[in-house]
């Protein structure tokens, strides 16, 4: 796939001098106290943020971090702890800029980090006018956020229809290009990995999936939409019963080429998500009613373990495997 890279900019000189905003994917996981308990959304962030810099840009960064309600900024919802880490990493100061829209003061070689963009009405529907304004910040867009590049949102889609220049930050065309590779011209067998909240919002990917790959895992709140599609309780777990009937098409469309969508059989499941909850083994059969599923059990991590380290025919090359993801916790709620 053919994009405009953020280092091709760089090394012909076209960032020197210019404000680059850059959609980097920094939503960590967080302790009560507001501690970031892992930052490797953050760490895997700063290449891109290094190159704008070594390339003379004056850098602006954005993310969203959880579930704001759009229009009202709360303590957790706030990229302090972000900002704080940004800048132990990078060795420099990073500034965080609250009510940015209007304009943001940023010199070459400095960085500020620009307060959650989902606080921003309009971000997660794309709001044109609100694209527009974030649009006009910016000489060089980038997007460096593949976790949520999937969305159409202002800072993921918006901005890049009315930025002067829209281009692909280092991990994202790493993502892109291993894709790609995998799809394109894969070894077989080949296996995918989507893991998520939601089926809505990968559904397509999902779809083109089942037409092209040996066998597709699926995970976090994605996993409980298939599991209610194979007739099994999930209890209170993040799930979309609207669309139980697509998870089925996947299904049945993987089942067509002789492939599949592994089921669980057996799950970790607790009464409420807290850090002092009392986790349990269940089979997936007996999810009660007030069961909150938090995880696969062992018996599938250990199915699932010895299916992707098992190898095919000499013959038949290779096995392969392609991973999608936004969701960073493995203990997340499902």
């Amino acid at each position: 796939m053919n994009v405009l890279r953020f280092s091709d900019l760089c090394d012909q000189g076209r960032a020197r001098g210019r404000r680059v905003f850059i959609r980097a994917d920094l939503n960590v996981p967080q302790d009560e106290a507001g501690n970031i308990t892992e930052d490797t959304r953050i760490r895997a962030s700063v290449p891109c943020i290094q190159m704008a810099l070594a390339g003379g840009a004056a850098v602006m960064v954005t993310s969203h971090l959880g579930r704001p309600t759009e229009g009202e900024l709360k303590p957790e919802d706030s990229l302090a702890p972000v900002a704080r880490r940004l800048s132990e990493l990078i060795g420099r100061p990073v500034t965080l800029k609250q009510d940015w829209l209007g304009g943001v003061d940023v010199q070459q070689g400095e960085v500020v980090l620009l307060e959650n963009c989902r606080v921003n009405k309009g971000e997660k529907k794309n709001n044109p006018e609100l694209a527009q304004k974030m649009a006009a910040l910016c000489d060089i867009y980038v997007n460096d956020a593949f976790g949520t590049a999937h969305r159409a949102e202002a800072t993921t889609y918006g901005i890049a229809q009315y930025a002067k220049v829209a281009c692909a930050g280092p991990l994202l065309a790493a993502e892109i290009d291993a894709i790609t590779k995998a799809l394109a011209n894969p070894k077989r067998p080949l296996v995918a990995i989507v893991a998520g909240s939601k089926v809505s919002t990968k559904l397509t990917i999902l779809q083109s999936l089942a037409k092209n790959v040996d066998q597709l895992i699926v995970g976090g709140g994605i996993a409980n939409t298939f599991l209610l599609a194979a007739g099994l309780p999930i209890g209170k777990s993040l799930a979309e019963a609207d669309l139980v009937h697509e998870a089925q098409a996947v299904i049945k469309a993987m089942k067509a080429r002789g492939a599949e969508v592994p089921i669980p059989t057996d799950v970790v499941v607790a009464k409420a998500f807290a850090a002092d909850a009392p986790a349990t083994v269940k089979a997936a059969k007996d999810v009660a009613a007030d069961d909150l599923i938090l995880d696969i059990g062992p018996q599938t991590a250990q199915k699932l373990a010895q299916q992707l380290s098992s190898r095919p025919a000499p013959s038949s090359g290779t096995g392969r495997w392609a991973c999608s993801s936004s969701t960073p916790s493995p203990r997340a709620p499902r």
